[in-house]
């Protein structure tokens, strides 16, 4: 009976060992969850429900249970690598089969698709149309290499002051000599294909007391309408109302639809003796490249551009579980749904229940290489005590055989 007690305890001990050691092998395992080694004492019981020896019948492995804590963030230089702080997992699709994981070290393959070092895609909430993400569904992240597509300027504000005290032009107004207007300003406009126009502001005070004529010409070419500015004895604005100018539409020679811009002057003065224009913005922009892939902390993806523009490409998924150590490990760090872990609990990082997702960043294994190693001396000296208990049953059993 000694013997058979002994190697129980041996297997656990061996069991104990394995699974420190691998514990100990995955320190630097991106997202790795140490195991722990559950044991349960073993007992012959009657069919009366009692003990038939009191003594015991050794130890059994009674589970090897992950442990799900929080592994250390360490910054990198990527930002596609990305780790949780707190709860979830990322979700991964390959080929449509689905695993979770909390490994974040993720690359692009030659289609643009976010992947792992094992071609699994990362899934994602589909941005909608209207702004916003489809949370109830998921897409493999894949980060756009086309150009962001251009649109056509449309409006433009300036923020500018027009002299109180200029002279009316001696002449009538004509873009090509200077003296025929007061003041003149130029900015860049866009049409709906990305192409460069120059616009030219030029502003003519009127013989009637604080009124101007402000006129547009787009590539040298008059819009064909004079706009008449009136401002009040104290310098401000006044007509028209809301200081919004539409200008007729242009037509362009680049193959682009014609231009309909409207010049916001609400902003505009009249003061002093000084022609200043402060600001000037306009809404258009050209064609972009993209140059970068921002992540913040509720892990939207967003594309960056050359022309300044974004676009939203998904949120990443994050998944949840009632019971972490019930799901199923399949390698690569990597779990997979089982009944015992119960069905995976899907929402947005920053959610109740869900962490944060931190761009540029992995999460270590949550290993304390200290405790293990005192572990591995624990399970050696439960090791060594069954061998030398199986030793003393064997000098026992010797002594019994020899005797005359």
């Amino acid at each position: 009976m000694p013997f058979r007690i002994a190697l129980s305890g041996l297997n656990a001990a061996q069991s104990d060992l394995n699974v420190t050691a691998n514990n100990i092998a995955n320190t630097q395992t991106n997202g790795f969850k140490g195991s722990r080694t559950e044991f349960a004492d073993l007992f012959a019981v009657s069919l009366q429900g009692t003990s038939n020896n009191a003594s015991g019948n050794g130890v059994r492995v009674a589970a090897v249970t992950q442990q799900f804590a929080q592994g250390n963030i360490e910054f990198t230089d990527s930002n596609l690598d990305l780790a949780i702080s707190g709860q979830g997992m990322f979700i991964l699709s390959d080929s449509g089969a689905l695993s979770y994981s909390r490994a974040g070290a993720f690359q692009m393959n030659r289609d643009g698709y976010v992947v792992t070092s094992n071609q699994q895609r990362l899934q994602v909430y589909p941005p909608l149309n209207g702004g916003g993400f489809n949370t109830g569904g998921l897409s493999d992240l894949r980060l756009v290499s086309t150009d962001s597509a251009p649109s056509a300027t449309a409006n433009v504000e300036y923020v500018l002051n027009l002299p109180g005290n200029a002279a009316v032009p001696p002449i009538a107004f004509n873009a090509n000599d200077p003296n025929s207007f007061n003041q003149a300003t130029s900015l860049t406009l866009f049409d709906s294909l990305g192409a460069t126009h120059t616009g030219t502001m030029y502003f003519s005070k009127t013989a009637v007391a604080n009124q101007w004529e402000a006129r547009l010409f787009i590539d040298g070419n008059d819009t064909g309408a004079v706009q008449t500015l009136q401002y009040s004895n104290s310098g401000v604005l006044q007509t028209p109302v809301g200081g919004q100018l539409p200008f007729p539409t242009f037509n362009v020679t680049t193959g682009a639809a014609p231009m309909n811009i409207t010049v916001d002057l609400a902003r505009s003065t009249q003061f002093g003796s000084n022609f200043a224009v402060n600001s000037v913005s306009q809404d258009g922009y050209t064609t972009g490249r993209l140059i970068g892939i921002d992540i913040d902390e509720t892990g939207i993806v967003q594309a960056r551009f050359t022309n300044g523009n974004s676009q939203p490409l998904g949120q990443v998924a994050i998944a949840n579980f009632s019971n972490p150590q019930g799901l199923q490990q399949l390698g690569n760090t990597q779990w997979a749904e089982t009944f015992s872990s119960g069905q995976a609990l899907r929402g947005q990082a920053g959610n109740s229940g869900f962490g944060l997702v931190q761009s540029g960043a992995l999460e270590g294994a949550n290993v304390d290489v200290t405790e293990q190693l005192v572990q591995m001396i624990t399970a050696q000296r439960n090791f060594q005590a069954n061998a030398q208990m199986i030793s003393t049953a064997d000098s026992i059993t010797q002594t019994i055989i020899n005797l005359r």
